[in-house]
């Protein structure tokens, strides 16, 4: 009997320090939302592979007063190429890609000074090819054919291995070899080895597109860059050629379920491809390199956050949304937000934080 009791205390006292967790997050959560002026957020998270916790706050669509629920879908940028890490993977385990393979293995007619570099180089972003897009992220020529075109004459910015480079041109490349060992678009593996097994309805129903794209439940996307007032993003354009690295729309709640199936290895067979699509891949000098000293590497689709205490793996788009992975913890963060500059990367740790106390 007194253990029955002691049990039943010890359960009412976690829910308890749970639901004040809980409300902690979304103290913080609205705290940050008024101090980064965030038009609207939508928060999953994911301890000991279940979620524990999923938010809506504010407005998907604020000149309509339309607030963010759980089937808002929220353009989720560059984290597309997380999902294209997994295709990567899926492929390897299948022995139908190898990671130091060149890319002439798949993809044919060239240049001479691309046909070296590997699988893993491209998807890291170490190849030194010469980028399709410009620094606005716009395609260097009128359309995608043109700029395909061009960019095949154009230099490579370094030896493959040298230096880290954030490149479209790698995902282009990395989906042409998906389609050629598949048989089938890009947009239609993940659909059918990722979208359907997880029950991502929205994200599968939704698939791919840009901001031209109309849409039911669609985050519409703000800043504040353009002239320091809140404004519309102006329609960004993620056309077929680039969709391995941008694209894709979902909600917190359906990536969620998507880590859970990975980390289960509902998605990968091996825990090994996981290790290994997570492992930063190395310079020449071997140094690993990303975007800075926090997101300081770079492995298969996936940023990496290397540091003593609560290593993790990450992915970010478009400056407003990311996800966070603490391994270790067995905790994950999905933020996904409609503001460019809302960067939820540099307060993620500090939502961690209430799960590491």
């Amino acid at each position: 009997m007194k253990n029955l009791i002691s049990i039943m205390i010890f359960c009412l006292l976690n829910t308890l320090v749970f639901a004040q967790t809980k409300d902690k997050i979304d103290s913080f959560i609205n705290k940050v939302m008024k101090e980064k002026r965030i038009v609207g957020l939508q928060l999953a998270i994911v301890k000991n592979g279940k979620i524990v916790k999923t938010g809506n706050y504010g407005y998907a669509n604020l000149q309509d007063s339309i607030l963010v629920n759980q089937n808002t879908i929220f353009t989720i940028n560059s984290i597309t190429k997380a999902f294209t890490g997994v295709a990567i993977m899926q492929l390897v385990e299948a022995e139908k890609i190898n990671l130091q393979a060149p890319i002439s293995k798949y993809v044919d007619s060239l240049p001479l000074s691309w046909q070296k570099v590997t699988i893993r180089q491209l998807a890291s972003n170490i190849s030194g090819i010469p980028n399709l897009m410009d620094s606005n992220a716009k395609l260097i020529a009128e359309n995608a054919e043109e700029s395909w075109k061009k960019v095949q004459t154009l230099p490579n910015e370094f030896e493959a291995g040298e230096q880290f480079s954030y490149n479209q041109t790698n995902y282009t490349l990395l989906k042409k070899a998906i389609e050629k060992v598949t048989g089938i678009s890009f947009e239609e593996f993940v659909k059918k080895h990722q979208f359907e097994k997880v029950g991502m309805k929205n994200t599968t129903k939704r698939g791919f597109g840009d901001f031209y794209d109309v849409t039911y439940n669609h985050a519409r996307g703000y800043t504040y860059f353009v002239n320091g007032d809140l404004t519309n993003i102006n329609p960004e354009i993620f056309p077929p050629i680039t969709r391995t690295a941008a694209g894709m729309q979902s909600t917190a709640t359906e990536i969620a379920n998507w880590l859970i199936h990975l980390q289960n290895l509902q998605l990968l067979k091996n825990k090994e491809s996981l290790t290994e699509m997570w492992t930063p891949s190395r310079l020449k000098n071997g140094k690993t390199a990303g975007f800075g000293d926090l997101l300081n590497g770079y492995a298969i689709g996936w940023l990496t956050v290397t540091r003593k205490n609560h290593p993790a793996v990450a992915s970010i788009g478009g400056g407003r949304s990311a996800i966070f992975i603490y391994p270790k913890e067995q905790l994950a963060i999905i933020i996904l937000t409609n503001l460019q500059g809302a960067s939820p990367e540099s307060f993620i740790d500090e939502i961690a934080k209430f799960y590491f106390e």
